[in-house]
């Protein structure tokens, strides 16, 4: 697959699930919130690791810089 993720998007991605792992850490999120926001994170990071967001491809968005 064809990255589509550009720096700043996947470092965004992962400071998200770092504060909603950390958020249910602290016992602020529980329940079903909690596990819906958690595989949201599980998400991001695969994500931002791979380079490739899938809703993207179907718009043909792309927040990486062309070369």
């Amino acid at each position: 697959m064809k990255k589509n993720m550009g720096t700043v998007d996947r470092i965004l991605r992962i400071l998200v699930a770092i504060v909603i792992i950390s958020l249910y850490f602290a016992n602020v999120i529980s329940g079903t919130v909690a596990i819906v926001l958690l595989v949201l994170s599980g998400i991001f990071i695969l994500t931002s690791f791979i380079g490739v967001c899938p809703l993207y491809m179907p718009f043909g968005m792309s927040t990486r810089k062309g070369k």
